[in-house]
Protein backbone atom coordinates (compact mmCIF):
# COMPACT_ATOMS: atom_id res chain seq x y z
CA UNK A 1 0.00 0.00 0.00
CA UNK A 2 1.44 3.37 -0.99
CA UNK A 3 1.18 6.16 1.53
CA UNK A 4 1.49 9.74 0.30
CA UNK A 5 2.23 12.30 2.98
CA UNK A 6 4.79 14.94 3.89
CA UNK A 7 6.84 14.12 6.96
CA UNK A 8 6.71 16.95 9.52
CA UNK A 9 9.70 18.16 11.48
CA UNK A 10 10.67 15.97 14.47
CA UNK A 11 9.23 17.11 17.73
CA UNK A 12 12.37 16.45 19.75
CA UNK A 13 12.78 14.59 22.98
CA UNK A 14 10.36 14.73 25.85
CA UNK A 15 11.68 16.47 28.98
CA UNK A 16 11.66 14.78 32.35
CA UNK A 17 9.49 17.44 33.96
CA UNK A 18 6.24 19.10 32.99
CA UNK A 19 6.45 22.80 32.14
CA UNK A 20 4.88 25.11 29.57
CA UNK A 21 7.19 23.84 26.81
CA UNK A 22 6.31 20.24 27.64
CA UNK A 23 2.59 21.00 27.53
CA UNK A 24 3.00 22.71 24.17
CA UNK A 25 4.95 19.69 22.94
CA UNK A 26 2.15 17.34 23.98
CA UNK A 27 -0.45 19.50 22.27
CA UNK A 28 1.80 19.53 19.22
CA UNK A 29 1.80 15.73 19.21
CA UNK A 30 -1.97 15.63 19.47
CA UNK A 31 -2.29 18.05 16.55
CA UNK A 32 0.20 15.95 14.60
CA UNK A 33 -1.81 12.77 15.20
CA UNK A 34 -4.92 14.58 13.98
CA UNK A 35 -3.02 15.78 10.90
CA UNK A 36 -2.19 12.15 10.08
CA UNK A 37 -5.80 10.95 10.41
CA UNK A 38 -5.86 9.85 6.75
CA UNK A 39 -2.82 7.68 7.37
CA UNK A 40 -4.58 6.19 10.39
CA UNK A 41 -7.56 5.33 8.18
CA UNK A 42 -5.26 3.69 5.62
CA UNK A 43 -3.54 1.66 8.34
CA UNK A 44 -6.91 0.41 9.61
CA UNK A 45 -8.00 -0.58 6.10
CA UNK A 46 -4.64 -2.29 5.49
CA UNK A 47 -4.98 -4.28 8.71
CA UNK A 48 -8.52 -5.39 7.86
CA UNK A 49 -7.53 -6.44 4.34
CA UNK A 50 -4.49 -8.35 5.59
CA UNK A 51 -6.58 -10.16 8.19
CA UNK A 52 -9.08 -11.54 5.66
CA UNK A 53 -6.71 -12.01 2.72
CA UNK A 54 -7.01 -15.51 1.20
CA UNK A 55 -9.87 -16.27 3.60
CA UNK A 56 -12.84 -18.09 2.09
CA UNK A 57 -15.34 -16.68 4.58
CA UNK A 58 -13.68 -13.27 4.75
CA UNK A 59 -15.35 -10.79 7.06
CA UNK A 60 -18.17 -13.28 7.72
CA UNK A 61 -15.74 -15.03 10.07
CA UNK A 62 -16.11 -12.08 12.46
CA UNK A 63 -19.77 -13.08 12.78
CA UNK A 64 -19.30 -16.84 12.87
CA UNK A 65 -16.45 -16.95 15.39
CA UNK A 66 -18.41 -15.72 18.44
CA UNK A 67 -21.43 -17.83 17.40
CA UNK A 68 -19.33 -20.99 17.21
CA UNK A 69 -17.68 -20.27 20.56
CA UNK A 70 -21.09 -19.54 22.06
CA UNK A 71 -22.34 -22.91 20.81
CA UNK A 72 -19.37 -24.76 22.32
CA UNK A 73 -19.82 -23.17 25.75
CA UNK A 74 -23.58 -23.61 25.66
CA UNK A 75 -23.29 -27.33 24.93
CA UNK A 76 -20.62 -27.71 27.60
CA UNK A 77 -22.42 -25.90 30.40
CA UNK A 78 -26.04 -26.76 29.62
CA UNK A 79 -25.79 -30.31 28.28
CA UNK A 80 -22.55 -31.90 29.50
CA UNK A 81 -22.34 -29.93 32.76
CA UNK A 82 -25.91 -28.71 33.37
CA UNK A 83 -26.29 -25.47 35.32
CA UNK A 84 -29.88 -24.48 36.04
CA UNK A 85 -29.02 -21.24 37.87
CA UNK A 86 -28.10 -19.46 34.62
CA UNK A 87 -31.01 -18.60 32.34
CA UNK A 88 -30.64 -18.15 28.56
CA UNK A 89 -27.03 -19.34 28.62
CA UNK A 90 -26.29 -18.42 24.95
CA UNK A 91 -26.85 -14.73 25.75
CA UNK A 92 -25.10 -15.05 29.11
CA UNK A 93 -21.89 -16.26 27.44
CA UNK A 94 -22.09 -14.10 24.30
CA UNK A 95 -22.36 -10.73 26.09
CA UNK A 96 -19.07 -11.54 27.85
CA UNK A 97 -17.33 -13.46 25.06
CA UNK A 98 -17.51 -10.69 22.45
CA UNK A 99 -15.79 -8.05 24.65
CA UNK A 100 -13.23 -10.62 25.75
CA UNK A 101 -12.39 -11.61 22.16
CA UNK A 102 -12.01 -7.92 21.34
CA UNK A 103 -9.63 -7.65 24.30
CA UNK A 104 -7.44 -10.63 23.39
CA UNK A 105 -7.34 -9.93 19.65
CA UNK A 106 -6.27 -6.33 20.26
CA UNK A 107 -3.52 -7.25 22.71
CA UNK A 108 -2.14 -10.10 20.60
CA UNK A 109 -2.02 -8.15 17.34
CA UNK A 110 -1.24 -4.78 18.92
CA UNK A 111 1.79 -6.07 20.82
CA UNK A 112 3.61 -6.78 17.56
CA UNK A 113 2.45 -3.62 15.77
CA UNK A 114 5.82 -1.86 16.07
CA UNK A 115 8.04 -4.86 15.32
CA UNK A 116 5.87 -5.98 12.40
CA UNK A 117 6.15 -2.54 10.78
CA UNK A 118 9.91 -2.15 11.20
CA UNK A 119 10.45 -1.57 7.48
CA UNK A 120 8.05 1.39 7.42
CA UNK A 121 9.40 2.87 10.64
CA UNK A 122 12.96 2.85 9.30
CA UNK A 123 12.04 4.52 6.01
CA UNK A 124 9.61 7.37 6.75
CA UNK A 125 8.56 9.55 9.63
CA UNK A 126 5.03 9.49 11.00
CA UNK A 127 3.59 9.33 14.52
CA UNK A 128 4.50 5.80 15.61
CA UNK A 129 1.57 5.74 18.01
CA UNK A 130 -0.73 5.39 15.00
CA UNK A 131 0.39 1.77 14.53
CA UNK A 132 -0.98 0.27 17.78
CA UNK A 133 -3.95 2.64 17.62
CA UNK A 134 -4.83 1.38 14.13
CA UNK A 135 -4.68 -2.23 15.33
CA UNK A 136 -7.07 -1.46 18.18
CA UNK A 137 -9.50 0.34 15.85
CA UNK A 138 -9.45 -2.44 13.25
CA UNK A 139 -10.34 -4.94 15.98
CA UNK A 140 -13.03 -2.51 17.12
CA UNK A 141 -14.62 -2.86 13.67
CA UNK A 142 -14.81 -6.64 14.23
CA UNK A 143 -16.26 -6.01 17.69
CA UNK A 144 -19.04 -3.90 16.17
CA UNK A 145 -19.80 -6.57 13.56
CA UNK A 146 -20.05 -9.26 16.23
CA UNK A 147 -22.28 -6.95 18.29
CA UNK A 148 -24.81 -6.98 15.45
CA UNK A 149 -25.20 -10.74 15.94
CA UNK A 150 -25.57 -10.18 19.69
CA UNK A 151 -28.27 -7.59 19.11
CA UNK A 152 -30.21 -9.96 16.85
CA UNK A 153 -30.01 -12.76 19.42
CA UNK A 154 -31.07 -10.45 22.25
CA UNK A 155 -34.37 -9.85 20.48
CA UNK A 156 -34.63 -13.46 19.28
CA UNK A 157 -34.52 -14.64 22.92
CA UNK A 158 -37.03 -11.98 24.00
CA UNK A 159 -34.63 -9.82 26.01
CA UNK A 160 -34.02 -6.92 23.64
CA UNK A 161 -32.46 -3.65 24.72
CA UNK A 162 -33.70 -1.97 27.87
CA UNK A 163 -33.13 1.47 29.37
CA UNK A 164 -30.07 0.01 31.09
CA UNK A 165 -28.33 -0.31 27.70
CA UNK A 166 -27.66 3.44 27.95
CA UNK A 167 -24.71 2.47 30.15
CA UNK A 168 -23.03 0.77 27.17
CA UNK A 169 -21.20 3.85 25.78
CA UNK A 170 -19.52 4.47 29.16
CA UNK A 171 -18.53 0.81 29.51
CA UNK A 172 -17.20 0.78 25.95
CA UNK A 173 -15.17 3.97 26.41
CA UNK A 174 -13.69 2.47 29.57
CA UNK A 175 -12.63 -0.65 27.68
CA UNK A 176 -11.18 1.33 24.77
CA UNK A 177 -9.02 3.48 27.06
CA UNK A 178 -7.88 0.42 28.98
CA UNK A 179 -6.98 -1.43 25.76
CA UNK A 180 -5.11 1.52 24.26
CA UNK A 181 -3.01 1.94 27.38
CA UNK A 182 -2.13 -1.76 27.46
CA UNK A 183 -1.31 -1.89 23.74
CA UNK A 184 0.99 1.13 24.02
CA UNK A 185 2.86 -0.53 26.90
CA UNK A 186 3.04 -4.00 25.33
CA UNK A 187 4.05 -2.81 21.85
CA UNK A 188 6.87 -0.79 23.44
CA UNK A 189 8.05 -3.79 25.46
CA UNK A 190 7.94 -6.02 22.38
CA UNK A 191 10.19 -3.58 20.53
CA UNK A 192 12.85 -4.01 23.23
CA UNK A 193 12.14 -7.58 24.41
CA UNK A 194 10.93 -10.01 21.74
CA UNK A 195 9.64 -12.57 24.25
CA UNK A 196 6.91 -10.18 25.44
CA UNK A 197 4.40 -11.74 23.04
CA UNK A 198 5.12 -15.27 24.25
CA UNK A 199 4.66 -14.22 27.88
CA UNK A 200 1.44 -12.44 26.91
CA UNK A 201 -0.02 -15.65 25.43
CA UNK A 202 0.38 -17.43 28.76
CA UNK A 203 -0.82 -14.39 30.68
CA UNK A 204 -4.00 -14.11 28.61
CA UNK A 205 -4.89 -17.72 29.33
CA UNK A 206 -4.63 -17.11 33.08
CA UNK A 207 -6.44 -13.78 32.66
CA UNK A 208 -9.32 -15.55 30.91
CA UNK A 209 -9.96 -17.86 33.86
CA UNK A 210 -9.75 -14.91 36.27
CA UNK A 211 -12.44 -13.05 34.32
CA UNK A 212 -16.15 -14.00 34.64
CA UNK A 213 -16.67 -14.95 30.99
CA UNK A 214 -18.14 -18.45 31.32
CA UNK A 215 -19.17 -18.13 34.99
CA UNK A 216 -21.01 -15.42 36.97
CA UNK A 217 -19.63 -13.36 39.83
CA UNK A 218 -22.47 -14.72 41.98
CA UNK A 219 -20.83 -18.16 41.94
CA UNK A 220 -18.18 -16.89 44.35
CA UNK A 221 -18.85 -17.16 48.07
CA UNK A 222 -18.70 -14.27 50.49
CA UNK A 223 -15.19 -15.22 51.54
CA UNK A 224 -12.25 -17.41 50.61
CA UNK A 225 -9.03 -18.40 52.38
CA UNK A 226 -5.60 -18.32 50.77
CA UNK A 227 -2.34 -18.77 52.69
CA UNK A 228 -4.14 -17.93 55.89
CA UNK A 229 -5.71 -14.76 54.50
CA UNK A 230 -9.49 -14.34 54.32
CA UNK A 231 -10.91 -12.16 51.54
CA UNK A 232 -13.96 -11.57 49.36
CA UNK A 233 -12.97 -13.11 45.98
CA UNK A 234 -15.47 -11.18 43.85
CA UNK A 235 -14.48 -7.84 45.38
CA UNK A 236 -10.75 -8.52 45.02
CA UNK A 237 -11.24 -9.60 41.42
CA UNK A 238 -13.07 -6.35 40.64
CA UNK A 239 -10.26 -4.30 42.21
CA UNK A 240 -7.27 -5.98 40.56
CA UNK A 241 -8.82 -7.02 37.23
CA UNK A 242 -10.47 -4.17 35.29
CA UNK A 243 -11.62 -6.62 32.59
CA UNK A 244 -13.65 -8.49 35.21
CA UNK A 245 -15.60 -5.30 35.96
CA UNK A 246 -15.90 -4.42 32.26
CA UNK A 247 -17.18 -7.87 31.26
CA UNK A 248 -19.56 -7.96 34.22
CA UNK A 249 -20.77 -4.49 33.21
CA UNK A 250 -21.72 -5.63 29.70
CA UNK A 251 -23.46 -8.66 31.17
CA UNK A 252 -25.37 -6.68 33.79
CA UNK A 253 -26.89 -4.13 31.40
CA UNK A 254 -27.61 -6.61 28.58
CA UNK A 255 -28.43 -9.89 30.35
CA UNK A 256 -28.75 -9.20 34.05
CA UNK A 257 -27.51 -11.11 37.08
CA UNK A 258 -28.14 -14.57 38.48
CA UNK A 259 -31.56 -14.40 40.14
CA UNK A 260 -32.66 -11.24 38.31
CA UNK A 261 -35.54 -11.06 35.84
CA UNK A 262 -33.52 -9.31 33.18
CA UNK A 263 -30.95 -6.56 32.55
CA UNK A 264 -30.21 -4.19 35.41
CA UNK A 265 -28.39 -0.91 36.07
CA UNK A 266 -24.66 -0.48 36.57
CA UNK A 267 -23.24 0.42 39.94
CA UNK A 268 -22.03 4.01 39.24
CA UNK A 269 -19.22 3.82 41.80
CA UNK A 270 -17.96 0.51 40.41
CA UNK A 271 -17.95 1.91 36.87
CA UNK A 272 -16.23 5.10 38.05
CA UNK A 273 -13.51 3.10 39.77
CA UNK A 274 -12.91 1.04 36.64
CA UNK A 275 -12.95 4.15 34.45
CA UNK A 276 -10.36 5.88 36.63
CA UNK A 277 -8.17 2.75 36.44
CA UNK A 278 -8.53 2.70 32.63
CA UNK A 279 -7.57 6.38 32.37
CA UNK A 280 -4.48 5.80 34.53
CA UNK A 281 -3.44 2.82 32.39
CA UNK A 282 -3.97 4.91 29.25
CA UNK A 283 -1.84 7.79 30.59
CA UNK A 284 0.93 5.42 31.69
CA UNK A 285 0.86 3.66 28.32
CA UNK A 286 0.97 6.94 26.41
CA UNK A 287 3.91 8.25 28.47
CA UNK A 288 5.84 4.96 28.16
CA UNK A 289 5.30 4.89 24.39
CA UNK A 290 6.12 8.59 23.86
CA UNK A 291 9.34 8.41 25.87
CA UNK A 292 10.51 5.27 24.04
CA UNK A 293 9.47 5.76 20.42
CA UNK A 294 12.65 7.64 19.47
CA UNK A 295 14.58 4.41 20.19
CA UNK A 296 12.41 2.15 18.02
CA UNK A 297 14.52 2.67 14.90
CA UNK A 298 17.75 1.42 16.44
CA UNK A 299 16.06 -1.43 18.33
CA UNK A 300 14.35 -2.73 15.20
Amino acid sequence: MSIDFKPPQPLGSIPNHFDSDDIQSQWGKIREIFAYRNLLKNLIIRDLKARYKNSVLGIVWSLLNPLLMMTVYTVLFTVLIPNDEIKIYPIFILVALIPWQFHTATLMSGTGSIVNNASIIKKVYFPRILLPTAVMLSNFVNFLLASVILLILLYAYGIGLTIHALWLPLILITQLLFLLGLVYILSTLQAFYRDTLMILEVGLLAWFFLTPVFYPFERFGDQADLWGLTFNPARIMRWVNPMASIVDGYRTVLWGNVGSNGPGPMDPLALLRTFVTAVLIFIIGYVVFSRSEHLFGEKL
